[in-house]
């Protein structure tokens, strides 16, 4: 299991549901995000995740790129 504050660099699908964005990890499982910019066209679309986990399964996300 990762440690709160660790450093995350993920690759997967970006997923809008409702008002909140996950990544859909390539690995399993997903994380929610707290972005500062909301990357709409990116949506559905295979994405890296650079961020630090705040709270379980919850990443501050620093960037989402294409993949």
């Amino acid at each position: 299991m990762t440690q709160i504050g660790a450093t995350i660099d993920e690759v997967g699908t970006l997923i809008r549901d409702g008002g909140g964005f996950f990544l859909r990890r390539d690995g399993g499982g997903r994380y929610a995000l707290e972005l500062h910019r909301t990357p709409v066209d990116l949506v559905e679309k295979r994405v890296r995740l650079r961020g630090t986990l705040v709270g379980a399964d919850l990443v501050n996300a620093e960037g989402v790129a294409p993949a």
